[in-house]
Parts: C-alpha cells; structure tokens; sequence
C-alpha cells in the first residue's frame, strides 16, 4: 500500500470546488499550451492517480497507458474510464524502473505527480529512456518558489497530509534535468491559495500575473 492508496477515495473531491476548478482549468491550459503531439499517438501517463488526465488525453485522441504505484487510484481511474467508455491501460508501476521497452512512447505526460519525486534525473531518464525519437515530454509540478509551494511545504500539510511525502521544485532545479533538450516552459496559477471565492477569476489570474507574481504551477516541454 501506498501512502496514496488512502487518499484515493476523496482526491478527486477538491477538484469540486471553486477553487478545485480554477486550478484544474489554468494547470490544464499551461499543459496543453506546450503538449501538442497529433492525435492517434501513443501517450505514457506518468503518475495518472484517479486518471483524471488520462481521460482527457484519450478523449483528445491519444492511445493513452496509465501508470501509478497506487493501486487504489488505479482502480479509481479505471472504474471512471469504463463508466466513460474509454479504452485506457491502467498499469501499477514505478516511474523509477519501467517496464516498456525503449522508444514505446510518442509522447510522456506528468502533471501534479512529480511533487513527489525525490530522485529527479533517475525518474527523467527514464521517462526518457522510453520516449521515441522526436518524442515529446510535458511535466507539470507545483512550484515551491511560490505562495502554493509555501502552503504545501507549511508544518500543517508536512504534518498531517500526503505533502510530507513531497520533494517539491523550483523553475531551476527542473529546467536542470536534460537542460540540452529542454525547449520550452511556462508558469501558471498566480492567484494565492488562500483566495476567497470571489476571487477566484481569471481576470484575477492575468491580474496577479501582471504584478509579477510567482505561478504557483510549472509546465516544461523537453523533446527527444
């Protein structure tokens, strides 16, 4: 059992509320401004939880497979794939050690996974490892310089949630890893945590923006 295992029932809960909503929307944007890979390829969903971006990936076009060493959340996600009629593969597995041979993957896709990697460029190279030629790899990770990196690093969410488990980054310690292929990133998420629900807009967003906040939220692009 993972520590995630336990977090599988209600971690789809949050993306419910105002604020759950807004971060899905903005993170989802910043992602798929740099993911453009043709539809039909094949896509590895590295760290897929409740497969919530898996879905959206097959139902984008994608032949999608699924990885997490949570099985409780994989058995979430796939229970939410049949229920929408998709055809995704849903596999336990560690990011450290792959099992798919090299070049199986057109495209690698991470979002809100790589909070919890403590070994950076052995998870990297293997992403890598498995990424065709010309292939594309999208990470999507909080951003510790930033008041959501502040909040999520505090002794409360150390203390008393699955965030005790986390390594999280900064822009610079992720645009390290394979810098040589790195080609583009980009920052999301500038309104604060503790933003009341009226506040919670994206005027506000491009407002917070434009004042030079930090993104609380990373997308980076390599390409093999």
């Amino acid at each position: 059992m993972t520590f995630f295992d336990e977090a599988a029932k209600t971690y789809d809960d949050w993306y419910e509320t105002p604020l759950g909503q807004h971060v899905y929307q903005v993170e989802t944007e910043c992602a798929f401004n740099l993911f453009d890979l043709p539809k039909g390829t094949k896509i590895l969903d590295v760290g897929c939880g409740s497969g919530i971006y898996s879905m959206q990936l097959a139902e984008m076009g994608y032949k999608v497979t699924g990885i997490d060493i949570s099985v409780e959340m994989l058995k979430k996600a796939q229970d939410k794939a049949l229920e929408k009629g998709l055809d995704i593969d849903f596999i336990e597995m560690d990011v450290y050690n792959l099992t798919f041979e090299e070049d199986s993957f057109d495209g690698v896709f991470s979002m809100a996974a790589f909070e919890f990697i403590h070994d950076d460029l052995k998870a990297i190279d293997e992403m890598f490892r498995v990424l065709k030629v010309g292939g594309q790899m999208m990470i999507g990770t909080i951003h510790l310089d930033s008041e959501w990196g502040k909040l999520y690093t505090s002794p409360e969410m150390m203390e008393n949630t699955v965030f005790k488990h986390s390594n999280l980054k900064t822009m610079d310690q992720m645009k390290v890893l394979h810098s040589e292929q790195l080609i583009d990133y980009k920052e999301c998420l500038f309104i604060p945590p503790y933003s009341k629900n009226s506040e919670i807009t994206i005027d506000n967003e491009k407002s917070m923006k434009e004042k030079g906040s930090r993104g609380g939220f990373i997308c980076l692009k390599w390409i093999k």
